[in-house]
């Protein structure tokens, strides 16, 4: 099948002299490998060479919650798209009827983001030559099917076809890493790094709390019996997944609220939450403190900071409950960062050991505080529109709001922070689009000159990623 879907003039600007300005620059960084320092792909695809994406719904459905929760919106219930219950109740298991209903109802993604990733990878990188829908969903099935069983189209093999340089998965810090080990052990070439997530032995209040200290504690060898075997289990921790190639860390949190605890007040809550007893300000005072902790870490440790705030998680309770997490259910929330994050500017932002990147889910903050402050101390960059707003209008506002106070050497590249694999490019080239109608509108206003031009064009699909995540 023939690429028919997708223009080679997609998401520039409808001007005739920034569109062919546009299209020069994205032509010359194009075909650059993709740096992908943070996301959510599960390394056992890569762990196993014989590993396979299963079957179309399997790949493009049941796991995507960009997905499920547009359909979702539309009443059509998880269990008809095949989402497991965690009640193990009968849902869809027939991946063909699957498929069918998601093409019935492809219309619903149209001009949204996932609508553009979707076809992306339908067209470039399975040669779908159709838009998904009633008729043709069965003999679509079909033709993916087969390419799915190929091995052309196994992780491995899409992985170096994407050309993708590095990626990074991300894993509890209590996570063994077996499925990297497996993958350097395997002698294959591809790299795949782990980033360290402490969220769910760090927020008192996470679900199974004291089962992950357990399992801290046998991950890191260290008897967690108080507060400073709890902190040497995480230093402990951190130097393992640097030895597996890590070279970041992440932190959701609802608030970026950072606070310095002496170790009396840390123990006495420390000691609280061992015996189930933390109190609700016990467990957010102490997320704040970690923070701050983690801050200390990265200036000694070198691992890079990255602070995803905003996302009121499982809003939905009768989806959480039925369905679990990452069902699409979380909704963002505002949020304040000038004076959150003051007493860990102060003690660490300026120090150049550390570098903090900053997302955010409200946008009504990009000029206020997020520029500014990344314009100033020298320990932040600003990491690239999140979730909601990885999109072509969210990259437009982020280039219109943060560069001219920041500067573009105070942000971060891009990330495409996927589950979905075979999005990676689509995420990434929708970026580079963005990135290249964002240059030309500043060289053919003449603010830039030529070389300027083709300098930020590199930056921002490689070079400032690289420098963020201290990829050498």
């Amino acid at each position: 099948m023939a690429n028919k879907l997708l223009s080679t003039d997609r998401f520039f600007s409808s001007d005739p002299d920034q569109r062919l300005t546009a299209r020069k620059l994205y032509d010359g960084i194009c075909n650059l490998p993709i740096v992908s320092p943070h996301g959510h792909v599960d390394p056992a695809l890569f762990s196993d060479p014989h590993a396979n994406f299963g079957t179309p719904a399997e790949l493009f459905i049941i796991p995507d919650h960009y997905v499920t929760r547009m359909l979702y919106s539309q009443g059509i219930a998880p269990e008809s798209l095949g989402v497991p219950r965690q009640d193990g109740g009968a849902v869809e298991n027939d991946h063909r009827k699957i498929w069918q209903l998601f093409c019935n109802n492809f219309y619903l993604f149209r001009g949204t983001p996932s609508g553009v990733w979707l076809l992306h990878a339908l067209s470039e990188v399975f040669g779908v030559d159709k838009i998904p829908n009633t008729e043709n969903a069965d003999r679509m099935y079909d033709f993916l099917s087969e390419k799915l069983a190929s091995p052309e189209f196994a992780p491995r093999a899409l992985f170096e076809r994407f050309n993708i340089e590095v990626m990074s998965t991300t894993d509890a810090a209590q996570d063994s890493l077996t499925q990297h080990q497996a993958m350097h052990d395997s002698g294959w070439k591809g790299n795949i790094v782990p980033c360290f997530r402490p969220d769910n032995v760090v927020n008192l209040d996470a679900a199974g709390w004291r089962t992950n200290i357990d399992a801290l504690s046998a991950a890191s060898n260290v008897n967690i019996m108080d507060y400073g075997s709890y902190i040497k289990a995480l230093e402990n921790r951190r130097q393992y997944f640097k030895q597996m190639g890590a070279t970041a860390t992440d932190h959701a949190v609802i608030a970026p609220l950072t606070i310095e605890m002496d170790k009396t007040e840390a123990e006495r809550i420390f000691q609280s939450a061992l015996q189930g007893k933390a109190s609700v300000d016990d467990a957010a005072r102490f997320t704040a403190h970690m923070l701050m902790e983690m801050a200390r870490m990265s200036c000694e440790d070198g691992l890079v900071m990255q602070l995803h705030p905003g996302s009121l998680r499982n809003h939905n309770e009768v989806i959480f409950q039925k369905f679990g997490l990452d069902k699409g259910c979380d909704i963002p929330v505002a949020t304040e960062y000038t004076n959150n994050l003051r007493p860990l500017l102060n003690k660490y932002g300026n120090d150049s050991r550390l570098i903090l990147i900053l997302f955010t889910l409200d946008e009504s903050n990009y000029s206020r505080e997020l520029a500014t402050l990344a314009g100033h101390y020298p320990a932040i960059k600003l990491g690239p529109p999140w979730w909601f707003h990885d999109s072509l209008n969210g990259m437009a506002r982020y280039f219109d709001q943060v560069m001219e106070t920041a500067g573009l050497y105070n942000t971060a590249g891009f990330n495409d922070d996927t589950r979905a694999f075979c999005s990676i490019p689509a995420r990434h080239d929708v970026w580079r689009r963005a990135s290249a109608n964002w240059v030309a509108g500043l060289l053919v206003r003449h603010m830039i000159t030529q070389m300027d031009a083709e300098d930020m064009m590199q930056a921002l699909t490689v070079g400032l990623v690289k420098r963020a995540y201290r990829f050498s």
